[in-house]
Formats: C-alpha cells, sequence, structure tokens
C-alpha cells in the first residue's frame, strides 16, 4: 500500500426491472405508490419493505444527516429542496460541490424528493441532508480529513453521519473520533467495503452500524466485504441522482449504507428519545435473516426490513430465551450489542466463534453497582469463571472455535430488570517464534523448505528469522498474509552483507523474493507490516520457502535391519531416499503400555514413502503409504513394551528435500492418556474396568472436560445396571440420539427427569447440584431437612439443600477449602466419576 486513502469502487450494475415485487414479509404484492417517473428502476426498495415502511412514516426534517464523502451536487433539482449548509474540506473557500459523483449517489438513495413527479423517490422524502466534502475529485482522501468530518457533523447538529467509504488501517485517531461521536448520541453508518475481504474501518469499529450488500437474488454479493463487524446487509444494486441532475445504476456496499442510514432517521422520527445503541440493536433485531440463524460473518443479523423496523416493538433483550447452553444466541468477535438481565436468575448464554487461538475480551458497560459472573467453557471443554463489574472488562484466552459464555448477575437475589451493552474484541495468539523482534533475537529455522504461520500480534511487531543455508543451492521466500488489514513487507539479507527490501504488492498481496544461487551462510529474513499500520492484526501472514540443495543423509548405513538407527522417543530425525534401491531402517523401544505414534512428515511433492512396522521377532505389524499429494503419513495405536522396527522405501528417489521421522510415546493409565496422577485417577481406573464409564478415541478420558446430561444418564445406567426401557417423553430426544436408551432407562426408573417444557436438554452441562441430585435420587435420599447449611455459599432456602445436607453427612461430598459447594458451577467428568464412584463403594 502506498498511501492511506478512503476509496469506494463500482465494479458492476445490474438493472432490474418490474412494477410489482413480492414482499418476503407477507408474500402480498404491492404496487409503487409514488409519480416519480423512474421509481420502477428502484427495485431494492421492494426489497427492504419500503411501500409498507411509508404507510408509518415517510421523513424526518427534524433530524440531520451528514453525508461525509466527494460532496453533493447542490443544484440537483431532486436534492436540492432536502439540503441544508455543509462544509468542503478540500477547499474550505469553496461549497461542498460534488466534482465526483459518489456523494451524489449517496444522497439520493437517503433523500430524493418523493412524489414529485421528479426522478426517483429517497427513503426519506422530506429531511435535511448536510453534505461534508472530504474525499478528492478522485474519491481518495487521508483519515485526517474524514476525522474532521465526522467532528464537523457531531459539532454542527447532524444526528446520522453517512460513510460510505474505508480503509484497512485502524487508527487511534479514527477511533477516538468514532468514541466522540458515541459519547454525543450521534450514530455513524459505514460502508463495509468491496473487495471480498476483511470489512473496512470505520465500519470495523464497535460502534459504528456496518453495513454489507446483498444482490437482487437475496444473497450476499460474492464482493461484499464480511467479518466480525458485519452488523445488517442492504441492497447492492440501486437506481439513484447523478451529477449535473441526472440520474444512474450504482451498485456496491456504499450503496446500500446510506439504505441504512435513512432507515435508522425513519425509525428515530418516531422514536426520538432513543440512543444510538438502541437504534442500532433495533435494527439488528428486525433484520431479515438470510444465512445461519442469528449473527453470522456474511449478512451479519440479515437484509435491512425497514417494513419490520417501523412496525414491531424494540426489544431490551433481542437475544432471549438464550437462558441454556443450547439456547446460546451467536455474538461477533468484535461489537457493541445490548441486552438486559430480567434479574439476578436470569442466565444470558452466548456463543463467540473465535477465528485463531487468542484471548477473547468482553467489556460491560452497565452501573458500576452490579457485578456480573462470566462462565467460559473453550472448545476443549475446560472452563474457566470470573466476575467482573460494570464499566470493567473481563479476558479469557480461547482456542480457534466455538466458545460458550454463560452471563448472570452476581446478586442472585436481585428482581429488577438490570440492562447493559456489551462490547467484544479478539486480540490473536502470539505466535511460537516470538521473542524476535530484533535481528540478533532471530528465530533459527530449520534448513530445509518449509511453511509456517506467524503473527503480527503487538504494536509496531516485526518478525525476525534466520534461515542456515548449510549447501549451496537456491532459495525461494514468498510471504502471504489472509487479512487485507496487513500489507506485508519482506526483508532479506546475508549475514555480512547488504539487505534487500521486497514491498511490491498491496494490502493483502504477496511478496515474492527468488536467489537463483545461495551459498553456505546464514540468511535473515524479517516480516513487519508497512510503516503506518502499526497496530496489531487479527489475522496470520504465511511464510513459505523452498530450499532447493543436495543432501546427505546423516543416518547411512541403515539399509539393512541389523544396522537399523536407534530413535530416541520425542526426537525428529531427518534422512534421504536418494538412491534406486535405497532402504531406511529406524528401531525404537517402548519401556511401558503406551500410545505410540509414529510420524513421517517432509516427504517431498510427488513421492510416496511405504512404512512398514515391525515387533522385536521382525513380524510385520502394519504398514502404510501417503498419497503422492501429501507430506505427512502416521501409524498410531496402543504398544506394549518392547522392541520395534521400522522400514522406509520410495517410489522414487529425492536429493533435495529431508524427510523428517519421530516416534512419540504416551504412557497409558487404566487405557488412557491424560489421567496420570490426576486426583480422580482411582476412580476412573476402576469405573473403566468395570465398563461404567469409557473415554474418547484418542485414548483419552477428557477428566476435566465438562460433563453433560445425556453422559451423566448413560453412566448412572450402566452402573446400576438398568434394563427396563421406557419411552422417552421428551421433545428434544429423537430416538436416533447415542443416549437415548440410557435416558429411556433412567426415566424409566425415576432416576432422571426433564425440564417443564418436556425437554431434557441431553447436551447441557450439568451443575453440581444437579450431579449431586442425580446420584441422590439414584439412592432413593429425600434429603435432611434439619440442622443448618453445611456450605457458606448455599442458602437455607435453596431447592437442593436438604440433599446436599444428607449427602455431607453420609461423607459423600465435600466442597472446597473456602467452605463453598458452589452449586451452580458446571461439574467435570473426573467430579463425577469420582462422586459415583464413592457412592458404589460405600
Amino acid at each position: 500500500m502506498r498511501m492511506n486513502h478512503m476509496t469506494y469502487k463500482h465494479i458492476f450494475f445490474v438493472t432490474c426491472l418490474g412494477l410489482a415485487f413480492v414482499l418476503a414479509c407477507s408474500g402480498t404484492t404491492y404496487a409503487a405508490q409514488v409519480d416519480d417517473p423512474f421509481y420502477v428502476r428502484q427495485t431494492y426498495l421492494q426489497q427492504i419493505g419500503m411501500n409498507q415502511a411509508w404507510e408509518a412514516a415517510k421523513g424526518n426534517s427534524g433530524l440531520t444527516i451528514a453525508i461525509v464523502d466527494t460532496g453533493v451536487d447542490l443544484e440537483h433539482p431532486d436534492l436540492k429542496p432536502n439540503l441544508v449548509p455543509g462544509i468542503n474540506l478540500i477547499n474550505p473557500k469553496e461549497p461542498p460541490m460534488d466534482d465526483n459523483g459518489h456523494g451524489t449517489n449517496v444522497a439520493g438513495i437517503i433523500a430524493a424528493v418523493g412524489n414529485n413527479d421528479r426522478g426517483i423517490a429517497g427513503m426519506l422524502w422530506n429531511a435535511r441532508i448536510m453534505p461534508i466534502k472530504a474525499l478528492e475529485a478522485d474519491g481518495s482522501g487521508g483519515e485526517t480529513k474524514l476525522g474532521e468530518g465526522i467532528r464537523y457533523a457531531v459539532d454542527h447538529g447532524a444526528k446520522i453521519v453517512v460513510l460510505s467509504l474505508g480503509l484497512n488501517k485502524y487508527s487511534a485517531y479514527m477511533s477516538d473520533i468514532v468514541r466522540y461521536a458515541e459519547e454525543r448520541n450521534v450514530l455513524l453508518v459505514a460502508a463495509t467495503g468491496n473487495e471480498g475481504n476483511r470489512v473496512k474501518y470505520p465500519a470495523a469499529y464497535p460502534t459504528v452500524l456496518a453495513v454489507g450488500g446483498v444482490s437482487p437474488n437475496g444473497e450476499v454479493d460474492r464482493k461484499s466485504n464480511t467479518g466480525p463487524e458485519v452488523d445488517v446487509v442492504a441492497p447492492w444494486d440501486v437506481f439513484t441522482t447523478g451529477l449535473g441532475g441526472t440520474y444512474e445504476p450504482k451498485d456496491g456496499t456504499s450503496m446500500a449504507a446510506p439504505q441504512v442510514a435513512a432507515a435508522a432517521a425513519l425509525v428515530w422520527s418516531q422514536h426520538p428519545e432513543m440512543k444510538p445503541y438502541q437504534i442500532r440493536q433495533w435494527i439488528r433485531q428486525t433484520a431479515q435473516d438470510l444465512g445461519p440463524k442469528g449473527w453470522d460473518p456474511a449478512a451479519g443479523y440479515g437484509l435491512l426490513r425497514v417494513d419490520r423496523l417501523l412496525t414491531e416493538p424494540y426489544r431490551s433483550d433481542m437475544y432471549e430465551p438464550n437462558d441454556r447452553k443450547d439456547q446460546a444466541a451467536a455474538l461477533s468477535i468484535s461489537k457493541k450489542v445490548s441486552a438486559s438481565f430480567t434479574g439476578g436468575t436470569d442466565s444470558d448464554w452466548f456463543y463467540i466463534e473465535a477465528p485463531y487461538d487468542g484471548t477473547v475480551n468482553l467489556t460491560f458497560d452497565m452501573d458500576s453497582r452490579y457485578g456480573v459472573s462470566v462462565q467460559h467453557t473453550d472448545v476443549t471443554g475446560v472452563l474457566a469463571s470470573k466476575s467482573v463489574r460494570g464499566g470493567q472488562t473481563v479476558s479469557f484466552p480461547v482456542s480457534k472455535g466455538r466458545g460458550f459464555y454463560r452471563l448472570q448477575l452476581s446478586d442472585r437475589n436481585l428482581t429488577e430488570e438490570i440492562p447493559y451493552q456489551l462490547t467484544t474484541s479478539f486480540d490473536i495468539y502470539r505466535d511460537p517464534y516470538e521473542d524476535n523482534d530484533l535481528q540478533y533475537k532471530a528465530y533459527v529455522l530449520p534448513s530445509r523448505s518449509l511453511t509456517i504461520k506467524g503473527t503480527l500480534h503487538q504494536n509496531e511487531d516485526v518478525d525476525w528469522f534466520e534461515f542456515p543455508v548449510p549447501h549451496s543451492g537456491s532459495l525461494r521466500i514468498q510471504l502471504s498474509t489472509d487479512t487485507a488489514r496487513m500489507d506485508p513487507v519482506l526483508l532479506v539479507q546475508k549475514q555480512g552483507e547488504k539487505s534487500i527490501t521486497i514491498d511490491k504488492a498491496d494490502d493483502g498481496g504477496t511478496e515474492v523474493y527468488y536467489l537463483p544461487e545461495v551459498f553456505p551462510g546464514s540468511y535473515y529474513i524479517r516480516i513487519s507490516n508497512v510503516k503506518e499500520y502499526v497496530n496489531p492484526v487479527v489475522g496470520e501472514y504465511t511464510l513459505s520457502i523452498e530450499y532447493d540443495a543436495k543432501l546427505n543423509d546423516p543416518n547411512e548405513p541403515n539399509n539393512r535391519s541389523y544396522q537399523a538407527t536407534t530413535v530416541s522417543l520425542e526426537t525428529p530425525y531427518t534422512g534421504l531416499l536418494d538412491k534406486p534401491d535405497d532402504i531406511d531402517w529406524f528401531q525404537f523401544r517402548i519401556a511401558e503400555e503406551s500410545l505410540v505414534q509414529i510420524r513421517l512428515s517432509d516427504i517431498p511433492a510427488s513421492v510416496t514413502i511405504y512404512m512398514e512396522l515391525y515387533d522385536g521377532s521382525m513380524k510385520m505389524m502394519a504398514g502404510s503409504m501417503n498419497n503422492a499429494s501429501t507430506s505427512i503419513q502416521e501409524l498410531s495405536g496402543r504398544f506394549v513394551p518392547g522392541s520395534y522396527y521400522l522400514k522406509l522405501k520410495s517410489n522414487k528417489t529425492f536429493t533435495n528435500q529431508m524427510y523428517q521421522l519421530q516416534v512419540n510415546a504416551k504412557p497409558l493409565t487404566g487405557g488412557y492418556v491424560d489421567i496420570r496422577g490426576h486426583w480422580a485417577q482411582n476412580a476412573i481406573t476402576g469405573l473403566t474396568a468395570k465398563q461404567v464409564v469409557d473415554g474418547y478415541g484418542d485414548y483419552t478420558f477428557q477428566p476435566n472436560r465438562a460433563i453433560t446430561r445425556a453422559e451423566v444418564t448413560a453412566v448412572l445406567a450402566r452402573a446400576f445396571q438398568l434394563a427396563r426401557e421406557g419411552t422417552s417423553v421428551f421433545s428434544d430426544l429423537p430416538a436416533t440420539h447415542w443416549a437415548y436408551s440410557y435416558i429411556a432407562k433412567a426415566y424409566e426408573a425415576g432416576m432422571i427427569d426433564g425440564y417443564p417444557d418436556r425437554t431434557f436438554a441431553p447436551d447441557q452441562p450439568v451443575t453440581r447440584m444437579e450431579m449431586t441430585a442425580m446420584l441422590a435420587r439414584s439412592m432413593n435420599m429425600i434429603g435432611k431437612f434439619r440442622g443448618l447449611s453445611p456450605f457458606v455459599d448455599v442458602d437455607e432456602r435453596y431447592w437442593g439443600n436438604g440433599i446436599l445436607k444428607q449427602m455431607k453427612a453420609e461423607g459423600l461430598i465435600s466442597g472446597y477449602a473456602d467452605g463453598t459447594f458452589r452449586p451452580d458451577q458446571q461439574a467435570t467428568r473426573a467430579e463425577f466419576i469420582q462422586l459415583l464412584y464413592d457412592v458404589l463403594n460405600r
């Protein structure tokens, strides 16, 4: 990238013809009720339900909408009645006259005078449009002028600011401007961009309403930028006002954003007391879902529906019902939303899809008198619980994938509704090559062709690598990225020589450097973002190095089994198959029963390696081969103590790339690799031996993973050898569910019950109290009602207090060192198995 320009891009346009259109909400056909002659070409208005919306409101002359763009044609007869004074920031001595056309296109969508027997009908027939020229005639501009334009609009009475422009760079300056607008109750609406990449700024800031584009067929246009910041989409193709009093077709998210701004103005005219965050949430709430249920990174909350916006009541919490994990609502990793607690017992469940490993941050904007308990379950089932007060931020390390978050007021006795705003943000992981920000700290790479992924996770981050070249050959270095928010710069330097900087591609592009001849020595590689992009980037770069050199096999001679190279466990070994009859033998020893993984990697392209495994008596146990298009193959399984041999041969020779062999062994305890030394080890192995419990296909038990209602029921049915199977009465339990038979048996035996709505929620995690109650029911315990509560965090009125008293008195349960029991905390597999083991052996 050479300049930080805000640009718009029109790639193609489609004109849709027809006089009548079907509205998705009712199936009823409506004809246009305006006399503007080009209204028949404004098909996008029917797509968002404007016919019905106009029955409720046709304009808003009490609210000013600022358009920060290339200016507006101040003499256009279809716009002039709705214009108010603005400013030209490019040439302050001149009026904000449009010399490009883009700003005039945007203005017509919002406020071309309607029903005036001229041109087109804007979504607002009467309005107050403030033109602010912040872009040059070619559509380019800098963030300084953009910020000045937004601030001018805020300071001169605008209530909505339309920003049909964007850039890939995050800016602390622009972030402050956006915050300035939000603090003064001004709504910012921005286009996401048209490159088929990440959402651009300012649309990407958490409080800006980010608008993508949808084609006439109802699908998100493939060029509309997507990502966690998308709020809604609106039609991509429009017919609107042009320079010199003309009209023309246009397309892009630049044309979608003003539709959302106009919709916001219409609903604000009816509810002037509302705040920007409420208007944002109302637009999200009434959008027409297009993709997966709920929010998604392509369509956001869905297609703008102005008819719904003006007729459906505002909900203080659009995500309800989300009281259980299986009802969790989707959240973006980078947005500000609003919801509410109906009281201290209300739980709000959300899930967030983390695009990478990293950290999810949750900031609560609410009265600081209130505290919130946040419980997080990541994709591996590991639990974390933290508390936070209003105005504070809580952070959770996460793995790539879906994580669940349960929010609940800390004071469970509250009965009034407590509203809150929640801002999410994400910090990408620190890559494993850090700390390598300086050349003398360069991470040393192995001397072979490879591909690695890294991150620029902190301000002004640079990554240095050292690539030792042991033999003469050639070197090709390629640097690419998965996000347009990174404009990667590559620097290459042979030790003791001048450096070469490669920066030919723009944002999101790929840099390549080829050295046809390299000589032994160290080559240093520096990866950075273009100097203007100093902030951390949520995205990965990929560094690929192709090193072509003539190599020597360090293990030769090992062509016979009696010459086998002895392999140490957990240690990589490299080798070559460089002769037509070459065979490589290796041997290793297992001291105790273990899960063994034999991994052969870095196999050259188009080469197939045949791997055979033999026991100590040279009896063949297994064999494998890689597909010629893959570079990895594996053998794994449960190995008894003894010696083993590996034989490698290939379909063709290779001399310019080493394969890598590594043998890993994890000792097994009771058939599992992850319970040795665990406090519940004896219980797990004991019940496994009795076939009451089992683990997973990868020889893990995952003792700290949350246990579900279905898993608990299955274990109880096996433990108590339930045989009589009734009929399931639960509406969410199909006969095909893996635990159907167990649940039916346990229900017939009276051990379990469901929820009042006739659901069982089989995949819902079990709390410590539910776990205790299920086991008590299996033993026909009804609880004690005398005596004090045995735990400091269990009130006498708590529904399970009697059962806790009895179970504690009989020595079957104990709490934590601080005297608490934490009944609402999710139970782990180990906790349940230990309690069941104690019950069965009491």
